[in-house]
Formats: structure tokens, sequence, C-alpha cells
């Protein structure tokens, strides 16, 4: 998926007159906009975010993302397929476990921390596979206060107006973008209202835009300027919401502007990125402890658990037994993207998933709301280890062209793609390399799925049979094997991207998955940032670069068919699981010289990573684990 900066997305401003607004996250930190050009799901749509790697960020209808997603999720969830995947899956279907919470529904602070978290007994892969936890959030006890809207300037930090909120509190305001000296009437560069509150240790920032008549933007700086959350829109409307968990007492600003208008320097009003949606607003924001539940379970290591939350309720996150936060989401439900013979539960305000590193005792976190809620948590083993004793998936990787059913990705149907031989000379290969080349592409998908998980992991069962055209009939349609088409273009495919995965499949549970990666936007001329020719030269080892840039994306899709879901693509962290749109060179393994197929190009491999800001998810995601359990020897 296409992630920019918040500079880079600002960029684009004199764009984004001419669509929805981007996909954004409310407990995220960048704008996230995907490419256009969807033919399933719409022209406004583009291809699916969490299955993509796009070449470069677009525009993406963020109300109709969401709509696909929740509608889908909940169809899967009351499924019968599904229903006999959790039979298949545990070997029965007991009735869940029943746990009441124990802290009473008003009250705050028994059971919030992983300290005093409620400890579950007999819920397991061991034990019963499924449990349902019945509890409430008490609604917070602060009453909002009329405010008054600060007079103009009050565009930056130092010209912010005082919501009056000290440790804790609420007000409401009104405002109008446009009125100050930086809107359209004036420089031009953008008009933002800020507003300053001290909030206290283990509060939480609300802050909302509910009901103004334009399409907003919300900003929520802490007091050195750095952008700690942003949010575009909120439950399928323009307007926008931020929950913030403030990590440390202390002074943090909330700013309003309009759509399609960056602050690049909070701490100077003239800073915008430009002028674009005025007009008035409503603004309420609130600082007050919240209410968290956590409760305690044992998992097995590599055991795959979905976590739901219905109801009241609307984050769940999970925290290793180290106390580090792995995976967290709010107000996402991306189960659609599971095969139908995935167990894993859906359909709530929030799902999430997650592969156990360790054997230990594990927290859930229930937090995000007020009221009661119901909450689902199954536990599986992965689903390749289910398989007949000793038996290993096998992955093929298709080179040689041909008609091929895009639907499964999205795409229009049965298409010609081209083979990888037509790409070469574009990349200046003559046509008898192919074969090295091949061969060093199945070396790279080797070394990263194979090897480094048998090396590195912590799944002492790994193991995966990488094989391809160039050596093999095509094997496709035989059990336990996935392919992964290499060739093509855009054009061809009708999918605007360079890759993409049928699903994302955390535990594997479906073996005879495809997935496709394109070879025109790796081939486009030099000066592209996703193409391979930007980073050759004539010292390049051209055969070794390109298989390595190949083969890492390749390896990339092949994650998500295991469930591994998108990193942050501009963190210092190289991941082969990062989103596309931006950070090609390190994907691909380029090294500090700038070019490819050098002597310090760099080995990049699946990592622990944090979720991309913009999906829905927060925390971090260990890819590697994923992978390495994801392709387990076969116990059965």
């Amino acid at each position: 998926m296409a992630v920019t900066a918040m500079a880079a997305a600002a960029g684009g401003a004199s764009a984004a007159s001419a669509g929805a607004d981007p996909l954004t996250t409310p407990m995220g930190q960048r704008v996230v906009a995907l490419l256009e050009g969807s033919t399933k799901f719409g022209p406004t749509a583009g291809p699916n975010p969490w299955t993509s790697f796009v070449p470069k960020p677009g525009r993406t209808d963020l109300p109709a993302w969401k709509a696909i997603a929740r509608g889908s999720a909940t169809a899967r969830a009351n499924s019968a397929k599904v229903a006999a995947a959790k039979v298949a899956a545990s070997g029965t279907l007991p009735p869940p476990l029943i746990h009441d919470e124990l802290e009473p529904s008003t009250l705050i602070g028994s059971n919030d921390t992983r300290a005093n978290a409620e400890r579950i007994a007999g819920f397991g892969t061991r034990a019963n596979p499924r449990l349902r936890v019945l509890g409430s959030l008490a609604p917070s006890t602060v009453t909002a206060t009329p405010g008054t809207a600060a007079p103009e300037d009050n565009g930056s930090i130092p010209l912010a107006g005082d919501t009056g909120i000290v440790g804790a509190g609420a007000t409401t305001v009104s405002g109008e973008i446009g009125d100050g000296p930086h809107g359209s009437a004036g420089t031009g560069s953008g008009d933002f209202d800020f507003y300053r509150l001290q909030a206290g240790a283990g509060t939480t920032i609300d802050a909302s835009t509910a009901g103004s008549s334009i399409d907003t933007l919300l900003f929520v700086f802490d007091s050195a300027g750095e952008l700690v959350a942003l949010n575009d829109d909120v439950d399928g409307t323009r307007q926008s919401r931020i929950v913030y968990d403030v990590p440390a007492a202390g002074t943090y600003y909330v700013a309003v502007g309009g759509f399609f208008a960056f602050p690049e320097d909070p701490f100077d009003s003239g800073s915008g990125s430009g002028a674009d949606t005025e007009g008035p607003f409503s603004l309420a924001i609130t600082a007050a402890k919240t209410d968290t539940d956590m409760y305690a379970v044992r998992l097995a290591a590599g055991d795959v658990l979905g976590a739901s939350v219905a109801g009241g309720a609307h984050q769940v996150q999970i925290f290793r037994p180290d106390g580090v936060a792995v995976v967290g989401g709010k107000d996402v439900d991306a189960t659609f993207l599971f095969p139908w013979n995935s167990p894993l539960p859906g359909g709530g305000n929030t799902t999430v998933s997650y592969v156990a590193e360790e054997s230990g005792l594990y927290r859930v976190a229930v937090r995000s709301g007020s009221g009661a809620y119901d909450g689902t948590l199954e536990v599986y083993r992965p689903g390749t280890e289910q398989r007949p004793a000793g038996k290993v998936q096998t992955v093929f990787l298709d080179f040689d062209g041909g008609r091929i059913n895009t639907g499964v990705w999205g795409g229009a149907g049965i298409r010609d793609l081209s083979p990888l031989s037509a790409f070469l000379g574009l990349w200046g290969i003559g046509s008898a390399r192919e074969g090295a080349l091949i061969d060093a592409i199945t070396a790279q998908v080797r070394s990263n799925l194979a090897a480094d998980p048998a090396a590195y992991g912590l799944n002492p069962g790994t193991a995966i049979r990488v094989v391809t055209s160039k050596d093999h009939p095509d094997i496709y349609g035989k059990p336990n094997v996935s392919r992964v088409f290499v060739g093509g273009t855009i054009a061809q495919s009708g999918i605007p991207t360079i890759g993409i995965a049928q699903y994302i499949d955390p535990g594997n549970y479906a073996t005879e998955d495809q997935a496709l990666v394109l070879l025109d936007v790796l081939a486009w001329p030099k000066g592209e940032e996703p193409s391979l020719n930007t980073y050759l030269r004539p010292s390049s080892n051209r055969v070794a670069f390109v298989a390595q840039g190949i083969g890492n994306v390749v390896s990339h899709e092949i994650g998500h068919l295991v469930g591994a879901y998108h990193t942050d693509n501009e963190n210092d962290v190289a991941c082969l699981i990062d989103a596309g749109g931006v950070g090609f060179s390190r994907l691909f393994g380029v090294g500090p010289d700038g070019i490819g197929g050098t002597a310090d190009d760099v080995d990049v491999d699946f990592a622990e990573d944090t979720y991309i800001p913009g999906e829905g998810f927060i925390g971090l995601e260990d890819a590697l684990n994923v992978v390495s359990w994801g392709f387990s020897r076969g116990k059965g």
C-alpha cells in the first residue's frame, strides 16, 4: 500500500478536490493514499490496500473500503464454511468458555494493567479453543463545557488558543477555517486553528469535528511539535476524530484544518501546503482517564490467535509475555482477507490476529468506548501443521506467461499476460541469460522463505519447497501447491499494482492460493523510484540485482499468503513486508552507494517492524515469526 509522509502528501494538494478523501487512521501519524483504478470496486477504490504492493501513492475512498471490509467480514463470520473450518482446525466445535468480567461496570482501575489482568483458565489449543468475554467499559465522568473560539491568528503552536483543560476536562468550540490571514483570501497557504490542553498521565485525548459542515483534517501535536496523531475521515463521514492515548503528562495541541491542507511547520502559521476546503467547523475535545479491561490467557508457541470485540468497545490489542504491545486495531475488521477455510473469528467492531512467538502468558486489552461489550477469542494451530506428517507446502513460481484469471485479485477476469522473457531487454539483460535470472530469483526466494526462517525463526519445524516453470511442469492445481505468477503488465491485467496476493492468511490455512507480480513498473525507464533501472549502472551485476528485486517482491506477496500484514515503509527498519508507494530502494536491497548489484547491496529479510499507519493496525509485527510458522511441516 502506498504511504507518504505528511509533507509529501501535502504536495498533492492540487489534486485533492478531484476525489474522495484518502484512507486515514484514527491512531496513525500519516495520511495514507492508494492508487486509483480498481476494476472490481470502482474507479476510486483502488486495488486492495492490504494485499497490494503499489508503485506510487494515489487516492482511494475510505468509506468504500471500510464498507467492503465490514460487510464482507460479517458475512464471512456467519458462514457455514467458516464454522466447518473451525471443526477442521480443532477436531471439534465445543461451546465457548464464558468469562464474565470481574470489574464492576462503573469502576476503572481493577483490571487495567498487565499486572492486574484477569486470568482465564481452560482456554487453548489443548483445552477449549473458543472463549467469549462479557464485560463493560465504564463511561467517562468528564462533562464538556462550552468554550470560546480563539481569535485569529491561531494557526500554530505559539498562537494556539487555550482550552482550559488541565489534567482532565472537556470543551466544545466553534470556529471557521479560512478566516485567518493565511486563508484563500489572504496568503493562500492555508488556515489552521490550534488549541492547547494540559493532558494528565494515563489520560486519553478524544477530539472530534462531528457535526461540522466542511470536510476536515484533525491533528494532535506534542509540545515539541511532533505530529502524534492525524485523522481525515471517520465512520463514513467527511468529519474527523482522533482518540489518542497520552504516553506522558504534558502539553498537547489539537489542530483543525480543511481538507487537503497540512501545516508543514506547526510553529509557523504560514507554513501550510495551500488553502483548500474552507468554512465553519465544530470541535469537541476531551482529556480523561478511560477504562481498559485486560485479560490474561496462555498460548503455546505457534498458536494462531484471533480476537474480536463487538458492542461498546472498539479497540483490541495483544501484549506478549515480555510486555511488548503487538498487534492492535481500532474499528477495523479486515477478516474478509482470510480464505474461507481459515477458522479465525471476525465480524466485530474490531478484529485482530496474532501468531505467538513463544509459550507463555499473553494479555488481551479491550478499550475505546463505553458500555457492555462481547469479546471473542479463538486459538488454533497453524494450518500447514495439520497436514499429513512430513508434508511440506510447495510454492510454484511461474515465469512462462499465458492466460490467467485476474479476477482472483479484483481484476476483470481472463487475461493474457507476457512472460518474464518479454522484459529482459528493458533491464539490459540478454535472452541467453533468462535461465540464470530465473535461477537467481528462485535462490533469493528460497533464502527469504526457507533458509532465513530455518536459521533465525522460532519454529523448528519450518519447511517450504520452491520450484519454477523453468525446471518443472505446471503443477499448480495439485494439493498444497501455491502459485506466484511473475510477468505481465498493469494494462494486461487491469490491476494497477506491482504485486498482489489472493489472501492474507495468518496460520496459512489455504495452501492452494495465488499471488501476482507484474513486471512493467519494475522495468520502467531509469528515474522512477519503483523501477529497478533507476539503480542500475554500468558497474552493476544486472542479473544479480534484478533477481534480488524481483525475488524480494515475490517474497513480499508470499508473506501475505501466510499471514503477514504491511509494515511501515518510512521508518528505520527495512522489512520484506514493508508497504509499497515509497522506499523501494530499501526493499530492493540497494546499499549505501545507491547502486544496485554491487558489493554493498543489503540482504533484506522478514523482520520485527511496526504496522504501517493507515491500514488500521498498530503495534509490532514479527513477520519472520509469521512466515516461520506459516510454513510448518505437517504433523497430522
